[in-house]
């Protein structure tokens, strides 16, 4: 298995272990929530899909939707019954221990992007692991990156300089990132554990998980264009 196709797969057993969905919402979500896989087209994912039935992962059932009473039954007739695909308790199984895989490929660009997108089913150690794991990839990237313009600084030119230290600052950005989410992650795990069983502070801390949040009462900064 290729690791692009893998990526895939576990984006799908991700998807589905939400909900139900047939192959169209298969797509569009992966497109919508998932920008990775902006450029797969159905010729990609039915292959997926049939890999991952065939594993005993999902199983295909007729759709239960009702049907379009402005139809025309005549039309209706010879269209073919949408697919569903649902998680089986075995796919289950085999997705949760994908989330707890924490080695170097879930530190590499679209890998950890998948798997950030599921961050909301991983535990808590896990995405930690994964987080430092990235970090720690990004670190040495830049360093080579470093390395590697002050050796041919001299013989670049303007624009191709200019987008060397254009690739740093992007991979700066996103350890400066890292660095957050890392502190919010331990900072929550802290207050789980001081505070008391069943007190507001622990659900607070077990809702909120690793993303910073900004308090409900404190209006948005201005200069923060994601607000």
């Amino acid at each position: 298995m290729s690791r692009r196709s893998g990526i895939l797969e576990f984006a799908v057993l991700g998807l589905l272990r939400e909900s139900p969905m047939h192959g169209y919402e298969l797509r569009k979500r992966l497109n919508t929530s998932l920008g990775i896989f902006r450029a797969f087209s159905y010729g990609t994912l039915y292959p997926c899909l049939k890999t991952l039935v065939a594993s005993g992962w999902l199983i295909e059932e007729p759709s239960t939707a009702p049907a379009d009473l402005a139809t025309p039954a005549s039309s209706l007739a010879g269209r073919r019954a949408k697919i569903v695909y649902r998680l089986t308790s075995e796919g289950k199984e085999h997705f949760e221990e994908l989330l707890s895989h924490t080695g170097p490929d879930a530190w590499e660009d679209e890998h950890f992007a998948a798997r950030f997108a599921f961050f909301g089913q991983t535990e808590r150690d896990v995405r930690m692991r994964v987080l430092e794991g990235r970090r720690s990839r990004l670190e040495e990237r830049l360093e080579k990156m470093s390395a590697s313009l002050a050796r041919t600084r001299e013989r670049l030119d303007d624009y191709t300089l200019e987008l060397q230290r254009h690739g740093m600052e992007s991979v700066e950005r996103e350890v400066r990132w890292l660095n957050e989410l890392i502190e919010s992650e331990r900072s929550g795990r802290d207050r789980r554990r001081s505070a008391p069983e069943g007190s507001p502070q622990q659900d607070t801390a077990e809702e909120t998980g690793g993303l910073p949040r900004r308090r409900a009462d404190t209006p948005p900064d201005p200069s923060d264009d994601t607000a």
